[in-house]
């Protein structure tokens, strides 16, 4: 029996540590497609609207076998016109996340999108009812505050172009906080299912009002390799929130920023701006303190 105790324990020890590796593969996974996003555009000449198309396309084409296995039975729903507003807002997300590379390095973007979660927690205590706690105020604040110094809008260097990550951001939990409410009585297949047949179409109607350019040879076969790193990260995020809790991930989910910005100066080399880092490690300060202040709630 002690034997049979001590196994179970072990095992209970081990889910959390794997979702933790799935975490930091899909983070891995991210900056490879973020740095390919940035050589496709900046090197290639590859439009945002093109890559943001063939990147989900291809994501769309990997996930086939398992949307097939799921059957027509995860097309069941009664709230359609909720998926459909889920998935405009995550397309504009794309969308906006995308064209950001034309005018910023892919780190700051990242740094800017990571405080999308603390636009969920004001719109899931409007919409949602939820109870908002002060500790998380003020994380939010603190938040936004590194965003701010990333940002610089007092700079004249400041355009308005430099929002796109946060536009990005504050569609993006537009989007969570409708998932949020269709896991009421939804299924997760049916919700994820939603997402890549309907993003397509959107994203093909981005492409065509941009011109329509399809890209050629190395530059076509990186989006290949692009949508394929992005199919692979969405699996790598879902199995590692399969396996262990939100507020477990989240220290090892802000690997994110660090792998992103090495990355970027290994394949780049151009040195990130000084108010990166302080806005940076406010970003990321904010978020482990709320991860750390939802452990402790849990643990009592």
């Amino acid at each position: 029996m002690n034997q049979i105790a001590s196994n179970i324990k072990s095992k209970t020890k081990l889910v959390p540590i794997l979702g933790a590796l799935f975490m930091v593969l899909a983070a891995l996974a991210f900056a490879g497609v973020n740095t390919m996003n940035d050589i496709s555009q900046q090197r290639n000449g590859v439009t945002p609207e093109a890559v943001a198309f063939f990147q989900y396309s291809f994501a769309l084409i990997f996930a086939l076998p398992w949307i097939w296995r799921e059957g027509k039975k995860a097309l069941k729903t009664n709230k359609l016109k909720w998926h459909i507003l889920r998935v405009v807002l995550s397309a504009i997300g794309v969308q906006a996340f995308v064209s950001s590379f034309a005018v910023m390095p892919f780190p700051q973007i990242i740094a800017l999108v990571m405080v999308s979660p603390f636009f969920v927690l004001f719109g899931a205590a409007i919409f949602l009812k939820e109870h908002v706690s002060l500790s998380r105020v003020f994380a939010a604040i603190v938040a936004f505050l590194g965003a701010m110094v990333i940002l610089q809008p007092w700079s004249e260097s400041f355009t308005i172009a430099a929002l796109l990550p946060i536009l990005a951001a504050i569609v993006w939990a537009g989007a969570s906080i409708i998932t949020k409410y269709l896991t009421i009585d939804e299924k997760p297949a049916t919700i994820t299912i939603y997402l890549l047949l309907l993003l397509t179409p959107i994203n093909l109607a981005f492409y065509v009002g941009s011109g329509f350019a399809v890209p050629q040879g190395s530059a076509f076969m990186l989006l290949v390799a692009l949508g394929v790193l992005t199919a692979l990260a969405q699996y790598f995020m879902t199995k590692a929130y399969s396996l262990a809790d939100a507020t477990y991930l989240q220290p090892f989910d802000d690997l994110k920023l660090p792998i992103n910005t090495l990355l970027y100066l290994v394949v780049f080399g151009f040195a990130l701006s000084s108010s990166f880092w302080p806005g940076a490690a406010l970003i990321i300060g904010a978020s482990l303190y709320i991860a750390i202040i939802e452990n402790r709630k849990k643990q009592k």
